[in-house]
C-alpha cells in the first residue's frame, strides 16, 4: 500500500472515529461533510527561514504532505521571541487546520519573559508530540587553559565574578542553561548577552568572552577545528559528532541537563481525533531512519514521546525554566 493511499484510509478512519464519538454536533465545522484534511494545513513556525525550528518545520510539512495527500504549507512568522506567531495559533479557528511548531521558548519560558502577554500556553493550546530536542555545548576559547567541567567549577570558586560567559540574548536558551549549570555548580559567570548566536560565539572565538552554552550549529565546526574546546554537552546524551565529550551529568552535574526543544501543538479544543491523528502519524515519522539521520545531522536528537506524555514533559519544564528565570532576574519586557 503506498503512502498516499495510507492517508486517504487514515481520514476515512479519523471521520468515522469522530462521528462514533458523537455524530456530527462533534465535528469541527465543515468536518462532517468531508474527510480531513481536504485542504491545505498551515504549519505555522515562529522564526525566519533557515533556523533549526524551520528545517524541522520543512521536514514535518514534507512528511505529512505525503501522507496526506494536501499540502501542509510552512508559514514563517518571526518577532517578539516567538509570541507573535504563538498568538496567531492561539486565536487560529481550532479546525485542524492550523498547528503550531512550538519550542521551549515560545510554549515554556516566554510566558515568565515576557509580562504582558495575551495568550496562555496552558490554556489555549494542546500538546500534540514532541519533534526533537536540541543539547547545549559548553565551550571555551581553546586558548584558556581549563581542560575540564571539573577544572571551570575549581577556577571560577577561586575567581568569583572573573569568567564571563555570552549567550544569544537575554532569556534565550543559551542564557538559561548557563544560569542553570551556575546554580547546580555553585558558581557565578558575568553574562554578557548578544542579539544572536552569531556575534556571541565570534566574540569568543576572539578571546573578548570566556565561554558559552550553545547550540551544535553555532558551534560544532569550530570545536572540530579546534578554536573551540567542548568540556561538556547539556542533554541526556553524547553527540554522535562528539563521542569524546562527556554529557554534564557525566561531569558531575546531572541537575544541569538542558536541551531545547520543538515539538507540534493544536489551538485548544482542536477535535482529540485530529490530534490522535497528528500524533500517531508523527511518532511514525520519527522511528523512520530517514529521518533520524536528518534531525542527527543538525546537531538535535529524536524527540518520541506524544500525547500526554509530551503534555507532561511541557509542563515540567514551565516549572523547571521558571525558578530558574526567576532566580536570574531576566526579563524581555
Amino acid at each position: 500500500m503506498n503512502k498516499l493511499c495510507k492517508g486517504r484510509l487514515w481520514r476515512f478512519a479519523l471521520v468515522a472515529g469522530l462521528a462514533l464519538a458523537g455524530g456530527a454536533a462533534a465535528m469541527a465545522p465543515g468536518v462532517a461533510q468531508a474527510a480531513y484534511p481536504d485542504k491545505p494545513v498551515t504549519l505555522v513556525v515562529p522564526g525566519p527561514p533557515g533556523g533549526i525550528t524551520d528545517q524541522v518545520g520543512r521536514l514535518v510539512a514534507a512528511r505529512m504532505t505525503e501522507q496526506f495527500g494536501v499540502r501542509v504549507v510552512v508559514d514563517n512568522k518571526p518577532g517578539a521571541g516567538g509570541n507573535l506567531a504563538t498568538e496567531a495559533v492561539a486565536r487560529a479557528q481550532p479546525d485542524g487546520y492550523t498547528i503550531l511548531m512550538g519550542t521551549q521558548g515560545t510554549m515554556a519560558t516566554n510566558q515568565f519573559l515576557y509580562k504582558a502577554l495575551r495568550f496562555d500556553t496552558a490554556r489555549d493550546f494542546i500538546p500534540v508530540h514532541g519533534l526533537v530536542a536540541i543539547p547545549n555545548i559548553l565551550v571555551l576559547n581553546s586558548t584558556r587553559p581549563i581542560q575540564s567541567v571539573k577544572e571551570l567549577v575549581a577556577y571560577a570558586k577561586a575567581n568569583p565574578g572573573k569568567l564571563t560567559v555570552s549567550s544569544a540574548g537575554n532569556g534565550t536558551g543559551t542564557h538559561l542553561a548557563a544560569e542553570l549549570f551556575q546554580t547546580q555548580a555553585g558558581v557565578k559567570f558575568v553574562h554578557v548577552p548578544y542579539k544572536g548566536s552569531a556575534p556571541s560565539v565570534n566574540d569568543l572565538l576572539g578571546g573578548q568572552v570566556d565561554l558559552t552554552f550553545d547550540y551544535p550549529v553555532s558551534t560544532l565546526a569550530h570545536v572540530q577545528s579546534g578554536r573551540l574546546r567542548a568540556l561538556a554537552v547539556t542533554g541526556t546524551s553524547r553527540l554522535p559528532q562528539l563521542p569524546q565529550v562527556p554529557t554534564i551529568a557525566e561531569a558531575g552535574y546531572p541537575g544541569a541537563e538542558s536541551s531545547s526543544w520543538i515539538g507540534l501543538f493544536f489551538p485548544a479544543k482542536t477535535p482529540a481525533a485530529m490530534v490522535s491523528l497528528w500524533e500517531a502519524d508523527l511518532t511514525a515519522m520519527l522511528a523512520d531512519k530517514g529521518m533520524t539521520e536528518a534531525i542527527v545531522k543538525m546537531g538535535a536528537v529524536p524527540m518520541p514521546q506524544g500525547g500526554e506524555r509530551f503534555a507532561e514533559y511541557v509542563k515540567a519544564e514551565r516549572v523547571k525554566w521558571k525558578g530558574i528565570i526567576q532566580r536570574s532576574g531576566a526579563t524581555l519586557d
